[in-house]
């Protein structure tokens, strides 16, 4: 199973060799910018990046066709992007999250649980809807 952290070129959404497709899938920007920043810094002087981009070209792998299939949910997309970008981040805010529903449903089972007579009564009177 190929890593889905891990840099490819892309292909699909490519116009030459699919670096800048690439770079954008693996940074989250949208690939108009990454192609604009490589013209404009081509442009301005920093001839390297087209060696640069020739080498990645050549070194970097394709992108594997079972990693376009998640492509599907922006969800999906997003939180890799996230991943791939800051993974110690992303952990953290993942470890967050869990906390708070495990704090939330600590808080409903709480309610339920208790012997709050008006809160028993409310759920009766739900349950007799």
């Amino acid at each position: 199973m190929p890593r889905r952290t891990g840099f490819y070129l892309d292909k699909r959404n490519g116009k030459f060799m699919g670096v800048c497709a690439g770079v954008a899938d693996y940074t989250g920007f949208d690939v108009l910018w990454v192609r604009i920043a490589m013209v404009v810094g081509t442009l301005a002087g920093a001839g390297f990046l087209v060696l640069l981009y020739l080498v990645v070209g050549f070194m970097a792998q394709d992108k594997p066709s079972e990693l376009y299939a998640g492509e599907v949910n922006p969800e999906d997309r997003a939180f890799w992007q996230k991943t791939r970008a800051a993974p110690g981040r992303t952990i953290r805010e993942v470890r967050s999250s869990f906390r708070d529903i495990d704090r939330r449903l600590r808080d409903v089972e709480a309610s339920v649980t208790s012997s709050n007579s008006r809160l028993a009564r409310e759920i009766d009177e739900l349950r007799n809807i």
